[in-house]
Parts: structure tokens; sequence; C-alpha cells
């Protein structure tokens, strides 16, 4: 589990910018948050960069406010009134798309800023992803999932992806949200009405916050639509982003156009499994939802953390909720249910890598150092599998994704490639976690004959007079 589930904590530090930098860097030096709110300058206007004079620990909208021009100040106090003024759901996101599209607009830690596309680099992905799928079609017995092809910029990939987000994080946090009224007795609930309204307005600013910069810092980094084994974007569009493909090849040593289509053979290959396995996607999103709802909070400590909670100190609120107020017990359902993701995810990442490397393998001679890349990307906790622990407290397992990628490839060898993708046909016909502990073992064992099972229910419906009675009376009155 991820030490700040939920996205609550201290925000990711600023990098030093000038300054600027160096002012937002000096803030905090006791040990806790000059911002009692713990945003970050991309969260509110003007930067907020904090009072570092002498008073500003001791006085929160000091330490906030203090060193701002007095349109800033305005600005500011006007982002404020809006965050306390809202009613949505348990995520601000109208806040998170903006922070994100803040933290796009700053660039990435090495300097590079986003850019929009050109018609070259749009020419070029269509290109490579037309070859990637032409490729595959050697390799899966899945026909291309790719309707379209688009080169995306940072701040579009922000925009595409956005709508997956709020599917996903919505009800991890409506179910910290609800915990919140739960702790009060219903006869109670009426008098703290608008301490309980502001302090959801606040979670959910939080929530935006937090969100809003790990998807505008994650928008840096990815390079395609589905990094992190889910699909983010719209079904049936392959998506890369130029800028990152560049980054991502810059010091392998590797043509350029031998990464482009390395990664355009990865986004073709999720977009095939995700378009004629019209169950995944619902079991995935089905198993974070599922998660959600075995989230027990201690409500002892929220009674006793809301009854002392001040209205007027809303530093208070923020060193409750970096102190674990929300801190989740682990729960039987919770565990069944990240059990089920992980082994799911791990599943779809291990079929892409067998898939891609052997479309690559005969064609690409940098095939085998791409994908060793690339895993030891996964394995050192890249910021897809942080970005995605830090949102719903989830951590992918490495380990499991190359044990699933050996299990698919034994699969191939053993069965054939429509031996290997019929096992997609229904989740129960996957392998299970303890599968991949014992590959040789699953790939194996006596394959069901579903033929069989299709003759006996055939031959019970056969004995159903009363419903071979119906049929007929059916049959007669055409």
């Amino acid at each position: 589990m991820s030490d700040t589930p939920f996205g609550f904590g201290l925000p990711p530090e600023e990098p030093d910018n000038g300054d600027e930098g160096k002012k937002k860097g000096d803030q905090g030096g006791q040990g806790g948050p000059a911002n009692p709110f713990g945003f970050t300058g991309a969260g509110l206007p003007g930067g907020l960069p904090g009072a570092g004079g002498p008073g500003g620990a001791d006085n929160p909208f000091a330490a906030m406010f203090g060193a701002m021009n007095p349109n800033d100040l305005g600005a500011a106090f006007q982002q404020l009134g809006q965050m306390l003024s809202y009613e949505g759901g348990p995520v601000n996101w109208d806040m998170a798309k903006d922070i994100a599209r803040q933290t796009v607009a700053q660039g990435t830690a090495d300097g590079v800023k986003d850019a929009s596309i050109g018609p070259a680099e749009k020419s070029a992905v269509q290109e490579a992803v037309r070859l990637a799928d032409l490729w595959l079609d050697s390799v899966t017995s899945l026909p291309s999932g790719a309707g379209t092809a688009v080169a995306w910029s940072r701040a579009e990939w922000v925009e595409a992806t956005l709508p997956v987000w709020k599917e996903l994080v919505d009800p991890v946090a409506e179910r910290v949200g609800a915990a919140m009224g739960d702790v009060l007795p219903e006869e109670m609930q009426a008098m703290a009405g608008p301490l309980l309204g502001m302090m959801r307005s606040m979670g959910g600013a939080m929530f935006g916050q937090q969100i809003g910069q790990a998807v505008g810092t994650l928008a840096g980094e990815v390079v395609g639509s589905t990094d992190i084994g889910l699909p983010l974007g719209p079904a049936g569009k392959a998506a890369l982003l130029p800028l990152n493909v560049a980054a991502f090849g810059k010091d392998l040593g590797v043509p350029s156009d031998e990464v482009r289509l390395y990664l355009a053979l990865r986004e073709a290959a999720h977009q095939r499994l995700f378009a004629h396995v019209p169950w995944l996607r619902s079991h995935l999103f089905g198993a974070v939802e599922g998660y959600a709802r075995g989230i027990k909070v201690d409500t002892s400590k929220l009674e006793d953390v809301v009854g002392q909670l001040d209205p007027s100190n809303p530093e208070q609120l923020q060193e409750a909720l970096q102190g674990g107020m929300f801190q989740p017990q682990d729960t039987p359902e919770q565990k069944a249910a990240l059990a089920r993701l992980e082994t799911a995810l791990a599943l779809v990442e291990g079929w892409v890598d067998a898939v891609v490397h052997a479309a690559a393998k005969p064609r690409l001679t940098s095939a085998d150092a791409l994908r060793e890349t690339l895993r030891r990307r996964r394995a050192s906790g890249g910021p897809a599998e942080q970005t995605f622990a830090t949102l719903i407290g989830l951590e992918l397992r490495p380990r499991r994704l190359r044990d699933a990628s050996r299990l698919w490839a034994s699969l191939t060898d053993a069965r054939g490639v429509d031996g290997r993708d019929g096992l997609w046909e229904h989740p129960d016909m996957l392998p299970t976690a303890s599968d991949l502990d014992d590959p040789d073992g699953f790939v194996h064992r006596e394959q069901l004959d579903f033929s069989e099972i299709d003759k006996m229910l055939g031959e019970a419906a056969a004995q159903n007079p009363e419903q071979n009675g119906r049929e007929q009376d059916g049959d007669d009155t055409k």
C-alpha cells in the first residue's frame, strides 16, 4: 500500500526555478508545511510564493499570501472562495484539470516545455501505428483495435485522459469522504452541517490538487494512452506523445524511428486487447470499485478529530489529513479486490510484452534493448505506478509482470496463437495469481472441452418438456 493513500499527504517538492523556486524551497523549514492547505504553486494563481518573513509560521494566511502582490492576493482569495463553495462530487475536477494544465505548462524537470504537434510528427505516428498493426497481425488472433492513430501534446493527453481518471478515482474519494459524515449521529449531522460542508469542499479541493499535480506530472513522462495497463484514452484511438517518445529514446543509442515503432507496437497491442475483450475494462474498473467499497476508516479516530476541529483554523484540517485521519484499515474485501486488480493488470501487461516481443524480435535489431528498458522502468517503480499508487493506494508488483510474460510465451509454444488468445474469452479462463507462481502447471493443464458443456446444456434443454411446449406453441402461432 502507498504511504500516502488517496492522494492525501505532502505535495511533491517544487523544482528550483530561479529566485522564485528558491523562495518556494525555503518554506517549511520547521518540518511542517508553510502552506496550510498543502497546495503547491501550481494550484493557485500567481504561484503562491510563501511568506518567508517573520510570523509566517504563526499566521497561516500570512504564510500563504504574505509575499503576494495585491492583484495575486485578490485572485488567491477568489480561488479560495471557489474551493470553499465547491458543491460537486468527491473531487474538484475543475481544479484538477486547471492544475494539471498548469503543471504541464511549467515543463518537465529537464526544462523541456510542451509543444504543439506538427504535421510531420502526426504523419510519423500514423505510419508507425499502421506498420505496428501490420506486424501484430502475424502474432495474435485479435484483430486491430485502433480505428485512428493520433499524436498528442502533453496538454492534449491531460484533456483526453481526465474522464477515465475521474472514473478511477471518484469511487475511492467518495468512500473516504463519506466516512466523515458517518462518524456523527444523525441528529448531530444537521448541527454540524456547515462544518462538514466546509470539510467536504476542502477535501474535494485537496483531492483535486493532488490528482491535478499527479496527472500533470505524469503527462511529462507517458509515451501513449495505455502506459499503466488501462485504457486511459478514447476507445479505438491509438495515441503517442512525440515529445515524450523522443525523451524516452534520448540516451538509448537506438534510432528514433525504431523507438517510435516499438512503442507504437505496445500501444496497438493494448488497443487490440481492450477492443476485442469486451469484459476486460469493466473487470479492471470493477476491481477498483470493489477496493473502494472495502475501505474501512477508524471511526473512533475520526470522532476525536472532528470533535476537536476549529473551523477558523484551516491549518488544523491539513495537519489532521497528513496525520493519517483517513488512514484505511486493511480489510479482506480490499485485499481481494487489490489482488484481483494486480493479477489482471499483470496479465494485460504480460500479454502485451510477449506479443510485442514476438512481433519486434525478427524485425528490429534493438528489440531486446527496448524491451529491457521498459521492464526496468516498470521494475524501478516508474511514474505510472507511482501515480496509480498515489491516486488509489495500489502499487503494482513488477515481479508479476515478468511472470505473466513468461506464462503467455509458454502458452504460445504449447497451444499456439489461437489457443493462447482464446483464454481472453472469459475471465474464468485466465490464469490466476497462483498460476503465475506455477506457469508450467497451468500451461500443461488439460484444457477444458467447452463443446461437451454446450452438448450437456443442449440435452438438458431438450429434456424440459414444459419449455419445449412453450417453444412449440410459439412456433404454431407463427
